[in-house]
């Protein structure tokens, strides 16, 4: 049996303290795995949280993009035959119907003066969006709205002075009248309809046709 004195010999002591200290170290990998760990589970849990947040938020504007426009009115059943005269709409401007064979260019064009309606409805046939105004509309909604229309291949704009309202947006068989250029439906409009569901002829050329 060793003695009291080997005990705690001077070596025995070096032992204990060697073996405190790889105890120690032990410890500190220990948790060092476990910090680790609840690091990772916390990302991936965050990740997987993120990603559900942003798939739920691009369906969210899906459906809302989908969702009807407030005062929005829409025609079925037009009729796409091409004609060599005017012809008389039953809506103003008009958003379909028979048309000139030609269409108006709708790639961001910018019209100043009214074209013919025949050939602005073409236009919408290959799914363009027309933005029309009359007299009554501001100076600055016409402006900001040129500049929607300028950022925006298949959309258009010129003024029709006979319309009802002072600002109006069309597309094939859908028309909705809003009260100024910071209107919300006009982005929303522009989202749905330019070569929107509704195209019969998606894809058609809106450059190559009349330039008035």
């Amino acid at each position: 049996m060793a003695s009291a004195k080997n005990q705690n010999s001077p070596a025995n002591a070096r032992r204990a303290k060697l073996e405190e200290a790889r105890r120690q170290e032990r410890a500190r990998e220990r948790r060092g795995r476990l910090i680790t760990i609840g690091a990772s589970v916390a990302v991936v849990v965050a990740l997987v949280a993120g990603g559900g947040y942003l798939v739920y938020q691009a369906n969210e504007k899906e459906e809302a993009a989908k969702a009807p426009i407030s005062g929005e009115r829409t025609w079925k059943d037009l009729k796409q035959n091409h004609v060599e005269t005017e012809v008389d709409y039953p809506m103003n401007p008009p958003v379909g119907g028979d048309h000139s064979q030609v269409w108006m260019n709708c790639n961001a064009d910018v019209y100043t003066q009214e074209i013919p309606k025949e050939n602005a409805v073409h236009s919408l046939e290959h799914g363009a969006v027309w933005v029309t105004y009359n007299d009554e509309a501001s100076e600055g909604d016409v402006k900001a709205l040129t500049e929607k229309v300028k950022s925006t291949p298949y959309s258009f704009i010129s003024p029709v002075k006979d319309q009802k309202e002072p600002l109006m947006l069309s597309a094939w068989g859908k028309q909705v009248a809003v009260d100024s250029a910071t209107d919300g439906r006009v982005g929303k409009f522009f989202t749905q309809y330019v070569q929107g569901p509704q195209t019969p002829e998606p894809g058609a050329a809106c450059t190559g046709g009349l330039d008035k």
